[in-house]
């Protein structure tokens, strides 16, 4: 795919010392918590304190990858350890489970967890196989959506190519998810609860274009982290993509591009990056007043990127929960 080009934005850094902060979440009040793959949440307070909130007592090793905040306050984290599934974690770092088996099997290690405005919660598991690093290629698709409400769990969407994450779009009838692996960004119109018609293509990616994380702007366009590649894009609803900031290394590119095109992609392309400013960026939120200050969470680094976006993100639903 070919992009419009745009300059790079002055980027500044949030936070220090930060777990593997996968996942940013922002609120109105100007907080921002991001993943702690230590167990649970970090929060950065916008008089900056910081506050771990870590899982007690779980009985398992939790390792946060994506989670959501939800109306009563508390977080579904997906865990990424070998337990799997989705936890919920309170605030005084009590946990429990919250989805651990589903079809009479004990559900994978989870990739992201997304709760709509009806309460509703999506849920991505990127693989069956085991271990992961068997599907980071682009003839394999056994990723797959769950969806939880208070009527139980159901399977929203199955035979995906890495599901990551994954959100209704707020005041639509969307879901939008991307899958890594087959390098595309894909969409489902929501027909009832966990109710889904056919995937559409949205958007597939060129080389290094490794999709993780997404989020919606105002204008009605989707904006899309890449791993690997270090770029964040913009898809407009007509179907142009733009570079918003990136920090891409040609030669680490090309590199993956071998491997993934061999079928032996493994965990050494997605955890070493030559990049400085940018490593490995895999989720963006957005805050401040007008909602144009991005937020970009960093598998490699200790901290969160930021920039001004040119768009202002569509508003999540727990902006008006808290």
């Amino acid at each position: 795919m070919t992009h419009a080009g745009q300059s790079g934005p002055e980027i500044g850094y949030l936070g220090s010392g930060l777990v593997r902060p996968e996942c940013v979440v922002t609120t109105w009040s100007g907080d921002v918590f991001v993943s702690n793959f230590d167990g649970g949440v970090t929060q950065l307070t916008k008089q900056g304190a910081r506050e771990d909130i870590l899982a007690r007592d779980a009985g398992v090793s939790l390792k946060t990858n994506g989670f959501a905040i939800t109306p009563d306050m508390s977080f579904l984290i997906a865990n990424l350890g070998d337990e799997g599934g989705v936890w919920r974690l309170r605030r005084d770092g009590s946990a429990a489970p919250f989805l651990t088996i589903f079809d009479g099997a004990a559900l994978p290690p989870a990739n992201f967890v997304s709760v709509d405005e009806c309460g509703g919660v999506w849920i991505s598991i990127s693989t069956r196989a085991t271990p992961r690093a068997k599907a980071y290629r682009p003839d394999v698709a056994d990723g797959f959506i769950l969806y939880v409400d208070n009527s139980g769990v159901r399977l929203a969407a199955d035979q995906l190519g890495y599901t990551n994450e994954v959100h209704r779009r707020p005041g639509d009838d969307w879901l939008y998810v991307n899958e890594t692996f087959a390098r595309r960004l894909s969409r489902f119109k929501v027909y009832g609860p966990g109710k889904l018609g056919r995937r559409e293509t949205v958007w597939e990616f060129g080389p290094g274009e490794f999709p993780d994380g997404l989020w919606f702007d105002d204008d009605g366009g989707v904006i899309v982290t890449c791993i690997i590649s270090n770029r964040v894009l913009r898809i407009s609803s007509g179907g142009v993509s733009t570079v918003l900031v990136e920090d891409a290394d040609p030669i680490h590119i090309a590199r993956v591009e071998a491997a993934y095109k061999a079928g032996i992609m493994g965990r050494n392309e997605l955890d070493s990056t030559p990049a400085q400013r940018l490593r490995n960026v895999s989720s963006i939120a957005f805050g401040g007043e007008d909602r144009k200050d991005a937020f970009l969470g960093c598998l490699l680094d200790d901290k969160i990127v930021t920039f001004r976006s040119p768009y202002a993100g569509v508003a999540p639903p727990h902006w008006k929960w808290i």
